[in-house]
C-alpha cells in the first residue's frame, strides 16, 4: 500500500467533515466580529471554543496527511497552501484551487462534469474568501486612527472591488495586519478567478473539439 493512495483516501473521507469545520469556523468568527459590542462573556467563550475546535480538526488533518505522505519536513515545502490554511483557517477556500490542478492532470476520461464542478467550487470559494476577508479586515480596521473602513458594509465593498480587480481605492486598509490580509486576498482571489476562467476556457475548447470529432468526414456546417 503506497503513501499516496493512503493520503488520497484520507482526503476523500475527510472532505465533508473539513467542510463542516470550515463553515463552523467562519460562522463563529462572523458572530465574534459582528456581534462583539453586544456579545456576552459566555457568548465570547462559546465562539472561541468553537473556533478552537474547528482549528483542531484542521491540525489533525494536516498531521495525518503529513504522516501518510512520508515526506517528513519536505511536506511543509511541497504543501505550502495546506500549511497556510493551517495557520489562517479563514483561507481554507483556497484549497479548492487544488481541484483545478487535479482536473488538468486527468487523462483519457471525459472532463466536462469535472470542469463544471471546478467552476462551481472555485466561484463559491471566491465568494467565501471575499466574505472571510471582509470580516478579517473589518475586525482590524474598525476604530483604527485614519481608517476609512468603518462598517462591515465598507469592508464588503472593499472585498468586492478587490476580488474583481477593479480597486477603486475609496476604501483601503491602513493597519499593518489589514494590509497583510489584503495582500493575501488579492493573491488568493487571482488564483481562484484564474481557476474559474481557465476551467471555463478548457470546457469550451473541449466542447468545440467534440463537435469537430462528431462531424461526418467531408461534411459542411448546416449540410
Amino acid at each position: 500500500m503506497d503513501h499516496d493512495s493512503r493520503e488520497a483516501r484520507w482526503e476523500r473521507r475527510t472532505d465533508g467533515p473539513l467542510t463542516a469545520a470550515s463553515l463552523l469556523f467562519l460562522a463563529t468568527y462572523a458572530v465574534r466580529v459582528l456581534a462583539e459590542p453586544s456579545l456576552s462573556e459566555p457568548g465570547r467563550i462559546t465562539c472561541d471554543v468553537a473556533m478552537l475546535a474547528a482549528w483542531a480538526v484542521f491540525a489533525v488533518d494536516y498531521g495525518v496527511r503529513w504522516r501518510y505522505s512520508g515526506q517528513r519536513l519536505r511536506f511543509v515545502r511541497t504543501h505550502p497552501l495546506d500549511t497556510l490554511v493551517l495557520i489562517l483557517p479563514l483561507l481554507r477556500p483556497l484549497r479548492f484551487v487544488k481541484a483545478y490542478e487535479r482536473v488538468k492532470r486527468r487523462r483519457g476520461q471525459p472532463r466536462l462534469p469535472l470542469y463544471g464542478r471546478v467552476i462551481f467550487y472555485s466561484g463559491t470559494s471566491a465568494l467565501l474568501l471575499g466574505f472571510a476577508s471582509a470580516l478579517a479586515v473589518y475586525h482590524q480596521e474598525r476604530g483604527a486612527p485614519g481608517a476609512n473602513i468603518r462598517t462591515f458594509g465598507d469592508a464588503l465593498w472593499w472585498a468586492c472591488s478587490t476580488l474583481s480587480t477593479v480597486g477603486y481605492g475609496d476604501a483601503t486598509p491602513v493597519t499593518p495586519m489589514g494590509r497583510v490580509i489584503a495582500a493575501v486576498m488579492m493573491a488568493g482571489g487571482l488564483a481562484l478567478l484564474g481557476a474559474v476562467t481557465g476551467s471555463f476556457s478548457s470546457w469550451l475548447l473541449q466542447v468545440f473539439s467534440r463537435e469537430d470529432d462528431e462531424r461526418p468526414p467531408g461534411g459542411t456546417p448546416g449540410a
